[in-house]
């Protein structure tokens, strides 16, 4: 009888710990069930026949061999090789203007006439000096020192810009010419004219400013954290704002040695082809520099990219009907592949095609609209 007294307490004891252990055991369960429930709005299952339907594609995601660009800001520039500030070659008055900004010019072309005693005054001694040349042609010592000034009367012409025609021709017709031409040194456009009929010009006074826009420069800002991929020599894609879709290439000509304090940019150079004349100097330019420095990246396809709530996003298949949305960090994008930078790994199946349907399935699930 004892013993039956002793076993009751001890059963009631081993009842309420069972009890216990159930009710903590059902707490567990329901606490991994809610978790589920709380993943399960990020995950599409599909039949198979809804699947072939949907027309969904996979795709790998895997490393590619990826093309670096190095984006950066600048402006087109005149190439300093085909720029040229014309000036007075002699001091005298300017008869008249032949040529004004805005105006196409030849190599040679004449640009304003200038009437010039210093020009006169060579001109007669170039005849001067070639009569007594001529003349001493018996005499050797004579004959030396009179070609000797008549060459050296010869060179002061030709720094006036005198052709050697011009000079020949002032020799055989022993006449002076009035007028002192200025030619374009090279074919281009006038850019800047501060000649006025009129007016006395002094010995390397300012007349023109003359460009050849055929090629000019584009003065591009590298950032100093950029440096170790761009090599002169480089191609270099140029968008200008003011020709929206319009590519315009040039190579890397050289990078500066000195980095700027301010913007922390080293400054690079880029000879552009012009022929059509749609680049101006003084255009703000975007440009992507090639970099020959090639490295691998993760890509997938553009379109397995999606936004979803401010976040970039795809759906990778994560069972034979089943995917899963996953945040993913972007990169460059090119050819239509865009680089994962992160949230993705190599190997992994991400969706390509019908990621929308899945994406539709998913809000509908999480709305409650979804039925057992």
């Amino acid at each position: 009888m004892r013993k039956i007294k002793i076993f009751i307490p001890v059963l009631t004891v081993m009842i309420f710990a069972l009890v216990f252990q159930s009710c903590k055991n059902t707490g567990t369960g329901d606490a991994e069930s809610a978790a589920n429930e709380e993943a399960a709005p990020n995950t599409v299952t599909l039949t198979a026949e809804a699947l072939k339907t949907a027309g969904i594609k996979v795709e790998p995601v895997q490393f590619r061999p990826a093309a670096q660009k190095i984006r950066v800001v600048g402006d087109i520039q005149f190439n300093a090789k085909k720029y040229a500030h014309i000036t007075s070659r002699a001091s005298g008055r300017i008869e008249d203007i032949l040529a004004f900004p805005g105006d196409k010019v030849k190599q040679g072309q004449p640009l304003l006439n200038l009437y010039s005693p210093d020009f006169l005054s060579l001109q007669a001694e170039l005849v001067q000096a070639s009569e007594r040349w001529k003349r001493l042609k018996g005499d050797d010592g004579e004959q030396a020192t009179a070609r000797a000034l008549f060459e050296s009367v010869k060179r002061k012409l030709t720094l006036l810009n005198v052709a050697d025609e011009e000079l020949a021709e002032i020799e055989r017709a022993r006449t002076i010419r009035p007028l002192l031409a200025v030619r374009a040194p090279f074919s281009g456009s006038i850019i800047e004219g501060s000649a006025v009929a009129g007016d006395y010009v002094e010995l390397g006074g300012s007349l023109f400013k003359i460009a050849d826009l055929s090629s000019l420069w584009a003065c591009v800002h590298i950032y100093e954290k950029d440096l170790s991929l761009v090599r002169p020599g480089s191609s270099v894609i140029i968008r200008v704002g003011a020709l929206p879709g319009e590519e315009f290439r040039g190579s890397l000509l050289l990078v500066g040695d000195v980095v700027d304090e301010k913007t922390r940019t080293i400054e690079g150079r880029v000879e552009v082809s012009n022929l059509t004349g749609k680049l101006k100097p003084g255009m703000y330019i975007e440009a992507d520099i090639i970099s020959p420095v090639e490295r691998k990246a993760l890509f997938i396809p553009g379109a397995a990219v999606q936004d979803h709530e401010n976040k970039k996003v795809v759906f990778i298949r994560t069972g034979e009907n089943m995917f899963s949305l996953r945040e993913v960090t972007t990169g460059r994008a090119s050819d239509g592949l865009v680089e994962i930078t992160g949230g993705l790994k190599e190997g992994e199946s991400v969706v390509t095609g019908g990621s929308f349907l899945l994406k539709s399935e998913m809000l509908k699930k999480s709305l409650g609209e979804e039925k057992p």
